[in-house]
């Protein structure tokens, strides 16, 4: 363990893309923000690719998620860490939850579990109702009588829990009433986000989480996995994302302009970030880089809206070619 893991006054913040396509003006805005939000008060910043969905992975993407990072100026202390290299501690985690009885196996399918859910629930992600809790003894017994190979469930408890964000204020959430009992493993073995950025912000000694507000209802569902495996809280701050002009946040899968596309047509990456820093409530002069921001940021000059992109950023963006 480092002396940054060790010494929970310094700030210790990390970056954390999913390899999963090419960042964003979006992405370049929130890592920017958690760069600074670091550096400006003399922390340190870890790399981690998140890279645990191979259903989603596109070839290449690793390697061009750090080069687009590179590019904005942006630096991290220690190697990358690539998420797939080393799941030990994952396993670990969940024979131990398992074996207290605070998980348990579940065969249930996503079509399954549509079918129970109310009329309303949420496409992406149904409430489980709970139907395998208590099923089965173990894993083995679950294939067994089952047929399939099982997932692995958190025992989520019913009853409202507070977040405090240092953007977003105290919210309340329930995550047994939204989401019910939560995956850890998939059914097809692959670790579940919700278990692997606990275990690994826990191993990378990270404290401070600065990231889209859009992942703020996973700071409760990760509030309860910290819980029981007794570890440590991160700080949260949760910063509102960008939107283009119809107020449509931006995403991977809209095909919203990459930084890739920005730097093949020559865009100056100095552009971008005065941009973010603009969004910011810095001042940002001429040429100013990452690092020649540092200092001047302050996380109390954040806007607490959605910032829109609006044509004649994207066209001043192009300008300074």
């Amino acid at each position: 363990m480092s002396a940054a893991q060790l010494d929970t006054h310094r700030p210790v913040g990390r970056l954390a893309p999913s390899p999963t396509g090419r960042l964003h003006l979006g992405h370049a805005r929130s890592f920017l923000i958690a760069w600074w939000h670091a550096r400006s008060r003399g922390g340190s910043i870890v790399l981690r690719l998140e890279d645990l969905d191979v259903t989603r992975l596109r070839e290449g993407s690793v390697a061009a998620t750090i080069e687009d990072l590179r590019w904005l100026g942006l630096d991290w202390d220690g190697d990358p860490l690539l998420q797939s290299s080393d799941t030990v501690a994952m396993e670990t985690a969940c024979a131990g939850l398992l074996a207290r009885g605070a998980a348990y196996a579940c065969v249930c399918t996503r079509g399954e579990i549509r079918a129970l859910s109310a009329p309303h629930a949420d496409e992406e992600e149904p409430r489980y109702p709970g139907t395998c809790r208590g099923k089965f003894d173990s894993l083995e017994h679950a294939r067994r009588v089952s047929g399939r190979e099982p997932a692995l469930r958190l025992c989520v408890p019913e009853g409202e829990l507070e977040i405090t964000d240092g953007i977003c204020g105290p919210r309340p959430f329930n995550v047994a009433r939204d989401v019910g009992d939560i995956v850890l493993r998939r059914r097809d073995g692959a670790f579940a986000y919700q278990l692997a950025v606990v275990v690994d912000d826990a191993r990378q000694g990270v404290n401070e989480v600065v990231r889209g507000d859009d992942l703020l209802p996973s700071a409760a569902r990760q509030w309860h996995v910290q819980r029981l495996l007794w570890l440590p809280r991160p700080r949260w701050w949760h910063v509102p994302l960008v939107q283009d002009e119809d107020g449509v946040r931006l995403a991977k899968r809209r095909d919203s302009t990459s930084l890739a596309e920005l730097r093949a047509e020559g865009v100056d990456p100095r552009a971008i970030v005065a941009w973010a820093a603009r969004t910011c409530g810095l001042e940002p002069g001429r040429g100013a880089s990452a690092s020649d921001l540092a200092a001047e940021f302050s996380m109390d000059r954040v806007p607490r809206g959605a910032v829109r992109l609006r044509a004649q950023d994207l066209a001043g963006l192009r300008l300074s070619r």
